[in-house]
């Protein structure tokens, strides 16, 4: 008979429903006084006014106003406890992994040292201006030549890279350099207009050396017809990237993103704690794995700094908390202002129930780094990047920061996909089975099976994309980007 709720830990005065259950019914000891929706929580005890709510052995609420044992705990009846910033103590915990049975993937070797897990042909826009130029080209190339001897074109269009103004300018350029010089392209056309504010020379001059066969440029204002000349180019690149052959490598070669979207009451019971069993696994391995979305930590970031390696890097955790709270803080908005009405209708409450849940996919190891906006993973180990929780700005800075691919656990479900492999790891059976066309894993399997089982069904399925073996994601033609924009436009 399949489990019905569950007690995440002993310290608990609520529990979650595993399925949808009926007033009436006894359950972990208590009778239900209502109807509870899958996801939700129920009081395992009375629970009275200002009194803390406690998942995951931690307060994610207070009680607004007295709860019975066996009544629904959500958003009627509770409010967050979260603040602005804070001031934070340094509590150094044990983060020592067992050590683990590597395995080998099959990848591309590039000549500064990165590896690849693909080997594609991207066109990128300096500025949105020439996305629809940056289509045609792609376009116009593959009806002449195909894709044989590589893995797929393509071209990532956005609105910006003109009339921004400071940060925002900086961060699309930067962005897109760290894209242009992502290993899973074996080469890349940049294509610029010619008047626009991210002028190609300075982006030149700031990409810094390039292997000029595999990176060309071209101004679409200098030439007579940009089609033809951006077809010639890429082609001139295709003929050196089709000569690439994958090799056999360790999988600490690897960088996984870890991210949640759409998440559910039983993201933090199913596939964030499977996703961070695997970021222990890779980790023990000599890998690399990144978590990012940062106001998805408000809550749980006294967790996240309690591993952190050392206190410089404590430092460095509280540095990207309270900087991102400063941003919200900015712009007039409340730091808890977070869970979306997806995430509270699958069971979500407050803010530290939706971090509490996700910051789980970063495992148990130590933090090794912070990696802020100008910056790459450069630690083996644990990163945190900054950046916010949007799914499409996240999985675009945890890419661009370095990473193979992403690991992206859902509890509503999502077609979304970056630039890199995206993983779609379902919570719950139900969607994996409604939306087989969107999800790649459905970690709801660990209900009825077990982590063991599961987490090793999920390292032979990074393997796989490693090795070349398509997303949904990538089957579905969906590789989007999106750039985190926080200022002005002229």
């Amino acid at each position: 008979m399949a489990k019905k709720t569950i007690i995440i830990n002993p310290l608990d005065n609520v529990a979650v429903a595993l399925c949808d259950l009926k007033k009436g019914e006894k359950h972990e000891g208590v009778t239900l006084i209502e109807d509870i929706t899958k996801g939700h929580k129920f009081a395992l005890k009375p629970i009275k006014t200002g009194e803390h709510i406690i998942k995951y052995g931690n307060p994610i609420a207070y009680a607004t106003a007295d709860i019975a044992a066996g009544g629904h705990v959500h958003t009627h009846n509770v409010h967050t406890n979260l603040k602005g910033e804070l001031e934070y103590t340094y509590n150094k915990v044990p983060t020592d992994l067992k050590p683990v049975k590597s395995r080998k993937v099959n990848v591309y070797e590039r000549t500064n040292g990165d590896v690849g897990i693909r080997n594609e042909l991207w066109v990128i826009p300096t500025v949105g201006c020439v996305n629809g130029q940056a289509k045609l080209i792609v376009e116009t190339f593959k009806e002449k030549y195909g894709t044989e001897g590589y893995d797929g074109v393509f071209t990532y269009t956005h609105p910006y890279g003109c009339s921004q103004l400071g940060d925002d300018h900086e961060r699309t350029k930067l962005i897109l350099q760290k894209i242009v010089r992502h290993p899973n392209a074996g080469g890349v056309l940049v294509l610029g207009l010619g008047c626009e504010n991210n002028q190609m020379s300075a982006f030149k001059a700031s990409l810094g050396p390039v292997d000029e066969n595999r990176i060309k440029f071209l101004v679409c204002q200098e030439v007579e017809d940009e089609i033809e000349s951006g077809v010639e180019k890429l082609h001139e690149i295709a003929e050196v990237i089709k000569h690439d052959k994958r090799v056999e490598k360790d999988i600490s070669c690897l960088k996984v993103g870890l991210k949640c979207g759409g998440s559910d009451g039983l993201s933090g019971i199913t596939a964030n704690p499977l996703v961070g069993r695997f970021s222990d696994y890779i980790v023990a391995a000599g890998g690399t794995t990144v978590l990012s979305e940062v106001p998805e930590m408000f809550g749980a970031e006294q967790l996240l700094m309690n591993r952190a390696k050392d206190e410089a890097t404590f430092k460095k955790v509280v540095k990207l908390i309270n900087e991102f709270k400063e941003y919200f803080i900015r712009n007039g908005q409340e730091v808890y202002e977070n869970p979306s009405p997806g995430n509270k209708a699958g069971g979500i409450t407050t803010l530290e129930d939706k971090s509490l849940g996700c910051t789980q996919k970063s495992g148990s190891g130590p933090v090794e780094d912070v990696v802020f906006d100008d910056g790459y993973v450069t630690h083996k180990g644990l990163n945190l990047l900054n950046g916010p929780g949007n799914d499409m700005c996240a999985v675009t800075n945890i890419a661009a920061a370095g990473c193979h691919l992403v690991l992206f656990t859902t509890g509503r479900g999502t077609p979304f996909g970056g630039f890199v492999p995206t993983l779609k790891i379902a919570t719950n059976s139900d969607l994996a089975k409604n939306k087989a066309n969107w999800i790649d894993f459905n970690a709801g399997a660990v209900l009825e099976s077990d982590f063991d089982t599961q987490l090793e069904k999920l390292i032979d399925l990074v393997v796989e994309t490693a090795n070349g073996k398509p997303a949904k994601n990538e089957l579905n033609h969906t590789k989007e980007i999106a750039i985190f924009k926080t200022g002005v436009t002229l």
